[in-house]
């Protein structure tokens, strides 16, 4: 494909915005280094991209020199020139682009829409995947490593460092990784966290007035509120279940017909209504893919007898 085709241009912005992320936010080695700078020499439209980036940056004064200047190889002694005019000329043509992946120094956000999924794989070997219609901030503050969960879900498969911290925050509440694997879910009036492996730290600003905090193991969950923080343990199975949107899959065991339409409707944007108590209550188990609501739909009706209509954009089921 030509390197001028504007798609493939997008995506070689997208992947320089990329380098520039990892290597602005995260512990940044000379496997790093290297990586890069071999990426840039696969072409010059890497290497302008890469400037272009850079360049945005400068001019809206949010470029942080966090390390020394890029060691571009010896046939491309021009860019310093190419930077200074990148400054000048390249932001006006693509700067609106670039401002929109950075919106704060040192910080990313990245999102899903929803029935969206999305894995991060950061500089330092963590691994962050979004479950659907989910936001998240990354950062770097002083020596710490911070995620903000804004809305959604998200599993946290993190490399601990004791000298650089892994934090992640959801609303008034924080959870500090000790080395581990954990799911953080933010709804509107409450965050739920739970540990597969390793432990974290929970801290609840305030909570009835006062903070409150609890050390988790594998298998605890806790779930809080503005009232409350409650921590249970769960069997592992049981979390690696709720897990398997990971896999694009719902599993529902002697769940209730109004939980599975919840659920489900968290990865759709047709929705499911049920009518009445009585179906609201009704029992299902199966494993669905989470995009086919109609499938569900169907199923649910053929084996209990119920009823389902198209109204607008809801499938709604009654007797």
């Amino acid at each position: 494909m030509n390197a001028r085709d504007p798609k493939h241009a997008g995506e070689i912005d997208a992947v320089a915005a990329d380098w520039l992320q990892r290597r602005q936010f995260w512990n940044w080695s000379p496997d790093d280094e290297a990586a890069l700078n071999a990426w840039l020499e696969e072409a010059d439209a890497h290497r302008v991209a890469y400037l272009r980036q850079a360049a945005v940056w400068q001019s809206a004064e949010r470029l942080v020199v966090l390390r020394p200047e890029l060691d571009v190889p010896e046939k491309s002694r021009f860019l310093p020139l190419l930077m200074r005019i990148a400054a000048v000329v390249l932001v006006a043509a693509f700067g609106a682009g670039a401002i929109a992946y950075y919106v704060h120094p040192r910080e990313a956000i990245y999102s899903t829409p929803v029935g969206g999924r999305k894995t991060l794989e950061l500089a330092d070997g963590s691994r962050i995947e979004l479950n659907t219609d989910t936001v998240v901030s990354l950062s770097k503050q002083g020596d710490t490593r911070k995620a903000t969960l804004l809305r959604g879900e998200a599993y946290f498969h993190i490399r601990h460092d004791a000298a650089h911290p892994f934090v992640v925050s959801a609303g008034d509440y924080r959870v500090t990784d000790l080395g581990t694997k954990f799911v953080v879910r933010r709804a509107p009036s409450r965050v739920e966290v739970g540990l597969l492996e390793g432990g974290v730290r929970f801290d609840a600003a305030s909570i009835e007035g006062a903070p409150q905090s609890a050390l988790l193991t594998p298998g605890d969950v806790v779930v809080a509120d503005a009232n409350s923080m409650k921590m249970s343990k769960e069997p592992l199975g049981e979390l690696m279940t709720a897990l398997s949107w990971r896999r694009g899959v719902l599993v529902f065991r002697d769940t209730m017909l109004e939980d599975a339409a919840r659920e489900f409707n968290r990865y759709n944007r047709e929705k499911l209504v049920l009518q009445g108590a009585d179906v609201a209550q009704l029992r299902i188990n199966g494993t669905f893919k989470a995009a086919s609501i109609e499938l569900f739909a169907r199923s649910v009706k053929d084996l209990f007898g119920l009823s389902v209509t198209h109204s607008g954009g809801e499938l709604v089921i009654s007797k």
